[in-house]
């Protein structure tokens, strides 16, 4: 269809292993731009452990096939090579500040340069005038956010969609295509944990509702947990001790039979 200068476009970027949570950024994109553009690149840059990228699964045929039913508009699928034309070493360092060096940054050195490093390749090229992310990668998010600012995008609106969920509580991700149904099962403890810590929240220290936290997800049979902690919902600052009006929000990652899963709750 003719791009009509004053249409606005809706960007959904993904890494394809396309599920409804990806889909439901679509349907929100449809509802709110005239044209949605959904990409699909694996991206090397942002994986700090090869053998997660080579792991990562590949879904073309069946996301190419979901994007048609959802009526997606432009499928952009690039190359390594059209999206790194100059090769994949970074030639720009984005100023994160905090934000890069705790909880996902803290245990993925040199994931956030490679997310900005994606990112504004394909905000340059797509151009969107409004760019649709899910709240499951809530730091992300927020590095996004801040890179829209660095690179002064700032007519480039950002829509977060709200966590998608199985019927079992367990969040929506690309990454449960590779957990067996006793693992997926078993994986649900996450979203139990952010639930009882949501329910137990209590004024003063936080130090014991974590510790009970780690050991309901380790007791369920995850081999890590990289963190489980209780952040400034604007900053994502760890809190100790609340004082019963801060905003707050409880993030995980935890391996699962060698799968790393995050997820996140607002508490309040």
């Amino acid at each position: 269809m003719p791009v009509q200068s004053k249409a606005t476009i809706g960007f959904v970027p993904t890494m394809g292993a396309l599920h409804q949570g990806h889909l439901s950024l679509i349907e929100l994109s449809k509802k709110q731009t005239d044209i949605t553009v959904c990409s699909i690149f694996v991206n090397p840059t942002q994986f700090n452990d090869p053998k997660d990228f080579d792991k990562y699964p590949v879904t073309i045929e069946k996301d190419v096939h979901l994007l048609e039913l959802a009526t997606c508009d432009i499928l952009f699928l690039p190359s390594v090579n059209e999206m790194y034309p100059n090769g994949i070493v970074a030639k720009q360092h984005y100023e994160l500040g905090y934000l890069e060096n705790l909880l996902e940054g803290s245990f993925r050195p040199g994931h956030f340069q490679g997310v900005c490093q994606v990112v504004h390749r394909l905000l340059d090229i797509v151009q969107p005038s409004t760019l649709f992310l899910g709240q499951k990668d809530y730091q992300q998010c927020m590095v996004i956010r801040k890179l829209i600012e660095l690179i002064g995008m700032d007519k480039t609106d950002l829509v977060i969609g709200k966590t998608l969920r199985e019927a079992s509580g367990l969040a929506m991700s690309s990454r449960n295509m590779r957990l067996n149904e006793e693992e997926k099962q078993k994986a649900t403890v996450i979203y139990q944990t952010l639930t009882s810590i949501k329910q137990n929240i209590q004024t003063g220290s936080l130090l014991q509702l974590l510790t009970e936290a780690n050991e309901k997800i380790k007791d369920a049979g995850f081999e890590k947990i990289d963190y489980i902690s209780i952040c400034n919902a604007t900053t994502l600052q760890p809190v100790e001790a609340w004082d019963g009006h801060e905003k707050l929000v409880a993030l995980v990652a935890a391996f699962i039979n060698g799968v790393r899963l995050i997820d996140n709750a607002a508490l309040n």
